[in-house]
């Protein structure tokens, strides 16, 4: 293995790593706001179980993004260091200004920005791109969905009893929704990068004839969107748990495993979905529950803005990665 495929190896796990600090706050925003756990106490608890996803998860997601968004036979160094130069590029921006975008959808804009610039249009999986641009406003969808069946679902249950009763259980309830959903965003997230690493093993001629994800691979990327997830991004926190919609412990709960049972069930079809959606909707199916007016729309419609800018813009600066590091050939 030559000192340029572990520098980049070291990039992929950088990339996680921003991935995890990244959506952090997607795990624990709404146990944050509702003040159910202490923010360093929320941060350890998503960790966790963002880790823990790796014993419940097949990889499905991984191999999605190893072959089925750009061609893998002209995968090499440069095309992985300007996917990766493109998705961190992104993902710090967008920290900077608090936005919740999608890691994942950075990564694949990145992926489709390199691969442009080296072979043109003929080099991309149309199929596996259709499908992933598709679940920007599916995934979304299902998550308002979800958490406003199970929110309807839930007061519907408890009318009769007491706020305090109602806040009391949730409380304790969160705990299991949030654990949840970080063990779905560990599942589908981390997969991701795996997928990045196991394709430029591959181009390498570094797994044999066949393509696989090694198990030191599946380890390393779990372990660094976990380290990730603890050192959290404070300013999305923010827009994620208060911005959108003022939430209570019962709101939180049912936002959380709406979302987690997208995720669930995404990461099992092999669909790199991004849990900054997912969450984002099914806060906002929980706060169109008490009223319309309790979702805040035009912090709503930035987010949107966002999601529909991540994939060109991380596209653009990947391009730009990949022809400076041709450069120099």
């Amino acid at each position: 293995m030559t000192i340029s495929i572990v520098l980049l190896i070291l990039l992929a796990l950088v990339f996680d790593f921003l991935n995890g600090f990244h959506d952090s706050a997607n795990s624990i925003a709404t146990v944050v706001s509702t003040r159910v756990l202490s923010p360093r106490v929320a941060i350890i608890w998503a960790a966790f179980f963002n880790f823990a996803a790796f014993a419940f998860f097949g990889l499905h997601v991984a191999n999605t993004i190893g072959r089925g968004i750009i061609d893998i036979a002209i995968i090499d160094k440069h095309i992985i260091f300007g996917t990766l130069v493109g998705a961190c590029g992104w993902n710090i921006i967008t920290w900077y200004f608090g936005l919740p975008t999608s890691s994942s959808h950075a990564l694949i804009g990145g992926m489709i920005g390199s691969a442009l610039v080296k072979t043109g249009p003929k080099a991309l999986v149309w199929s596996g791109i259709l499908k992933t641009v598709s679940f920007i406003f599916i995934s979304p969808a299902i998550g308002l969905i979800l958490g406003l069946g199970i929110g309807i679902m839930v007061y519907r249950i408890f009318r009769n009893s007491s706020p305090m009763k109602v806040d009391h259980i949730f409380r304790k309830g969160q705990l299991v929704s949030a654990a949840f959903y970080s063990m779905g965003h560990g599942g589908n997230d981390a997969q991701k990068t795996m997928g990045i690493i196991a394709s430029l093993l591959f181009s390498a001629g570094l797994l044999g004839g066949a393509y696989h994800i090694p198990s030191w691979v599946v380890i390393a990327c779990y372990g660094a969107i976990s380290v990730g997830t603890m050192f959290g991004g404070w300013r999305i926190v923010k827009t994620m748990g208060q911005k959108i919609s003022k939430l209570k412990p019962v709101d939180g709960f049912c936002a959380e495993f709406g979302a987690a049972i997208t995720l669930f069930i995404s990461s099992a079809f092999g669909i790199p979905v991004s849990t900054t959606h997912t969450i984002t909707g099914a806060i906002v199916g929980v706060g169109s529950l008490k009223r319309i007016s309790a979702v805040k729309w035009g912090v709503a419609g930035q987010i949107v803005w966002a999601w529909i800018l991540t994939i060109p813009c991380s596209a653009i600066i990947s391009a730009l990665a990949y022809s400076a590091s041709n450069l120099k050939r």
